[in-house]
């Protein structure tokens, strides 16, 4: 960038070159965060309507044409309430907490690449706000960092029911996070880079190399389910199950802090579907025509469109999918994402070396997973065996000395 600022303006200093470089990153952070919160605004309209017509509802319809402008109407509303701290709270950790979940999604959002390159002044530019050569490790710390402002708002509370709902969110980022690393190192064993934009490029020379098809749809599937636990989204929704925890971590959070974290719920939404497009379905490739000024147009369409997609279909998960119980959770989590995710990176190993061994892999990992299953249904059958000689009171087994003890007071009275 400094040598095609110079060779534009002979007469700039290093001084000039140094504000020259800073005003366009900050250019493009500002245009990655307006395009970030405009998709948070109509993604909220766009969940609440697409469900209400799941519903036969109608939806927002009151502010703006078609109830467009109900998002800034919430928000306004919610800045202008009182804010409101516990008395039992930690009051430091109380106030970070929020930005500890809404930070972690812009920065995300920023390296992924929503284009592809223009050409400036004769010096091509890439359609990315940041590409650091580490951008998958980053997306990983940045997963880790959002899932701690969740633990950390629930703790800092001072009140028994978002406590719970923190330690439900720490055993949950540990089920899920194994499963998603693993994935991801997947993907970087077949690409051989750690940048968004080296993935994006070796994906871009047709449908055939996506990665959803060139590793198979398995890592894509493990993926989808591991960030939507992460995400909190339905029927992953454990961490703030109103029926349980009242409303989960964020209970004892008002006005503009509550804002937060609703804000940081889309935004991650928005940001995940964009990652899972640019990680498996060639980010802004597609079929461009031969229109020389345009070109540039086409990718940042196909970008759009795909993310839209996804977007969709976690609007249609919240609305017709019923929220998992814990064990449910945990066990999906320990007992079939994560020995999967692992034996389909040992096959795609095994495939990237030799085609022998990709397929001794695929044997191992096929006898593995037999033999695990068997394991994990030998073990239900022993808690259901269990259960049944339990002595039943209504619908729930109750352990003998229990139910002796109830006897015992019946016949006392």
């Amino acid at each position: 960038m400094s040598v095609w600022l110079s060779s534009v303006d002979p007469l700039y200093g290093a001084g000039h070159l140094t504000l020259a470089i800073f005003l366009i990153v900050v250019i493009r952070l500002v245009a990655a965060f307006s395009i970030l919160m405009g998709s948070v605004i109509i993604m909220i309209w766009f969940e609440r309507k697409t469900i209400s017509d799941m519903q036969s509802r109608i939806g927002p319809q009151r502010w703006g044409p078609f109830g467009l402008l109900q998002t800034l109407a919430d928000g306004i509303k919610l800045i202008l309430k009182e804010d409101l701290i516990p008395a039992e709270a930690d009051r430091f950790v109380f106030k970070l907490a929020p930005y500890l979940v809404v930070l972690p999604a812009f920065i995300t959002f920023a390296i992924v690449p929503i284009g592809g390159t223009l050409t400036i002044a004769g010096h091509p530019v890439q359609l990315q706000a940041a590409n650091p050569p580490m951008g998958i490790l980053l997306l990983l710390a940045m997963s880790g960092i959002s899932v701690y402002g969740v633990m950390l708002a629930g703790w800092s509370s001072g009140s028994k029911y978002p406590l719970l709902s923190a330690v439900r969110a720490s055993a949950q980022m540990i089920s899920y996070e194994a499963a998603l690393g693993m994935t991801i190192v997947t993907i970087v064993l077949a690409t051989g880079s750690l940048s968004m934009h080296d993935i994006v490029a070796v994906q871009a020379h047709g449908i055939l190399h996506w990665n959803v098809i060139r590793l198979g749809v398995v890592p894509f599937v493990v993926f989808l389910i591991a960030i939507t636990a992460e995400l909190n989204r339905p029927p992953f929704d454990v961490v703030e199950a109103e029926s349980e925890l009242v409303g989960g971590f964020h209970t004892e959070y008002s006005s503009f802090r509550f804002a937060i974290f609703f804000l940081a719920e889309y935004m991650n939404t928005i940001t995940m579907s964009a990652i899972m497009v640019t990680l498996f379905f060639g980010g802004p490739a597609g079929w461009v025509p031969d229109i020389s000024h345009l070109r540039w147009v086409f990718p940042i369409l196909w970008f759009v469109g795909k993310t839209v997609v996804f977007a969709f279909c976690y609007v249609w998960f919240r609305a017709s999918l019923p929220r998992l119980r814990y064990d449910q959770l945990m066990d999906l989590g320990w007992k079939r994402l994560i020995p999967l995710s692992l034996g389909w990176m040992l096959i795609v190993a095994g495939f990237l070396i030799s085609r022998a061994w990709g397929f001794i892999m695929a044997a191992a990992v096929l006898v593995a997973w037999a033999m695990l299953t068997r394991a994990f249904d030998l073990g239900h059958r022993r808690e259901r065996g269990a259960a049944s000689i339990l002595p039943v009171v209504g619908e729930r087994p109750v352990p003998g000395e229990v139910l002796r003890a109830i006897t015992d007071a019946d016949e006392e009275q």
